[in-house]
């Protein structure tokens, strides 16, 4: 039997590992927290986000079982190993349901307040699936709601706290994200899109265009806020020796600020690529595919690090 048409290949596909890389917004509690360092804090975060994955694959297997009939027209969705009846529906149920057992438990012993940030997710993602998705407009704030959750959820675990123009940062990068999902499906599927998701009926391009402009802005200028209004940070004593024999005024500085350009960045690159390569539908295939975009995000990720944790004394 080939490995492509085994059954653990396509369960796995149908799991959408790929997906997992929206969990690693867990770890933005205990980055900008300081905790980093901590081992402790570590370890209790990773096992979370394994939690989350565990849980939002389950979500996924259902989410397919529910769009199994749509995602047969789509030209990609026709794929998965579901729609592609690769899988049974009464297998993929029983994984997801075994999966949901298993994760909820294993949250309340690591910490009550994932598990109850764990539980939200899986009832909004369930509702998600059977009826809000197709509410037009309710359907991308369900899916921003989503993203806070994996934040708050990396923030409750290990009891820390992030500034709340950081948790605007993300609701507005998120939202950005989704009507970047919604306006490239529509440019994808075109005639089609009805057949696909009814709610993309309700959604004008022109309507889309100024979604997708307003949370844009509203992304990198909520980042600015929150970076400008983090405590300015003492330079360690070498760094300040080398500031001073440049007569540069940077002994202790809003450091922060100089990852914002970063993010403007990657906002227009974004932006570029649901406009003039006609992609979007599938972030996560666009963030590890779009090279520009990947070296952006790693760039800001090693900045924010090493301006928290080297930089500073």
């Amino acid at each position: 039997m080939k490995l492509n048409n085994s059954f653990a290949f396509n369960l796995l596909k149908a799991l959408r590992p790929r997906q997992w890389i929206k969990n690693f917004a867990l770890f933005a509690g205990i980055i900008f927290s300081g905790q980093l360092i901590n081992p402790n804090a570590v370890i209790t975060t990773f096992q979370a986000f394994l939690l989350f994955c565990a849980a939002s694959s389950s979500i996924y297997l259902l989410n397919d079982v529910f769009d199994i009939e749509r995602d047969r027209l789509h030209p990609f969705k026709s794929k998965r190993p579901i729609a592609a009846g690769k899988l049974s529906v009464n297998l993929v149920i029983g994984v997801a349901l075994v999966l949901i057992c298993a994760v909820l438990p294993f949250s309340y012993a690591l910490s009550p307040a994932l598990f109850l940030a764990i539980l939200a997710y899986l009832i909004l993602q369930l509702f998600y699936s059977a009826y809000l998705k197709q509410i037009i407009l309710i359907d991308v704030m369900a899916i921003a709601a989503g993203f806070l959750l994996r934040i708050y959820a990396g923030v409750w675990v290990i009891d820390a706290h992030l500034n709340v123009w950081f948790l605007l940062t993300v609701l507005s990068f998120a939202l950005f994200l989704a009507i970047g999902k919604r306006r490239s499906e529509l440019t994808l599927l075109q005639g089609q899109a009805s057949k696909h998701r009814e709610t993309l009926l309700h959604y004008p391009e022109n309507f889309l265009d100024i979604l997708t402009a307003m949370f844009a802005n509203s992304t990198w200028l909520s980042y600015a806020f929150f970076a400008f209004l983090q405590p300015p940070i003492s330079a360690r004593y070498r760094i300040s020796l080398l500031f001073e024999n440049f007569s540069l005024p940077f002994s202790q500085a809003k450091f922060l600020m100089a990852t914002v350009p970063i993010v403007i960045y990657g906002v227009m690159r974004y932006l570029y690529i649901i406009y003039e390569k006609k992609e979007g539908e599938s972030p996560e295939r666009v963030l590890l595919t779009d090279k520009p975009l990947l070296v952006t995000v790693i760039v800001w990720i090693v900045m924010v690090i090493g301006i928290i944790y080297y930089l500073g004394a």
